[in-house]
């Protein structure tokens, strides 16, 4: 059991017979009455996010969990394949278990999160940052640049970005995959 105010981004916990593991968190001090802890919790089975208060103190149930990398290997019918880095245990998890699995490329290493009381997967976190090629972009116009201007572009993996103007066609771009939004461009 853990209190309230120890939930952090990332742990996971026990709730109405469900795991959800926290997205986000706030504590906030009402003027009058307790301080409360805001939470922003995703449905590990399902991707439901729920948004719950809970009082400074309350205990709730955690679930142990274990962090390991696994190699995203490639796609097929039963999902996407990964391989454990030690054992070279190959598991499969559907694509809407893994965070940002939309920037994910073969060979990406993720972070494969289990629950260590009966060793089922929970779900595959992306890094924060990732590096991809721009397959596709419309050249800029010139003269568009008096303010941030962006334009659209496709990355390797099929998902679309905005990207500023000066960003060409076939450069590396270091890219957000909680957002997807673009934040560098990077040399080879």
């Amino acid at each position: 059991m853990i209190n309230s105010q120890e939930i952090k981004i990332g742990t996971c916990i026990r709730l109405d017979g469900k795991i959800w593991t926290c997205i986000d968190f706030q504590h906030r001090k009402p003027g009058k009455g307790n301080t409360v802890m805001i939470t922003k919790l995703k449905n590990v089975s399902d991707g439901r996010v729920l948004e719950r208060t809970f009082q400074i103190g309350f205990k709730l149930e955690d679930v142990r969990v274990e962090r390991r990398p696994y190699q995203y290997l490639y796609e097929d019918a039963t999902g996407c394949i990964f391989m454990n880095q030690e054992t070279f245990e190959q598991i499969p998890l559907p694509k809407s278990a893994v965070t940002g699995g939309d920037f994910m490329k073969e060979g990406d290493v993720v972070e494969v999160v289990t629950d260590t009381s009966d060793g089922s997967v929970l779900l595959a976190e992306m890094p924060v940052k990732t590096v991809l090629r721009i397959t596709h972009s419309e050249p800029g116009i010139k003269g568009n640049t008096a303010t941030n201007a962006t334009k659209p572009a496709t990355l390797e993996t099929g998902v679309e970005v905005r990207v500023p103007l000066f960003v060409n066609e076939g450069e590396l771009i270091q890219v957000d995959t909680r957002d997807g939004s673009y934040l560098n461009r990077v040399s080879e």
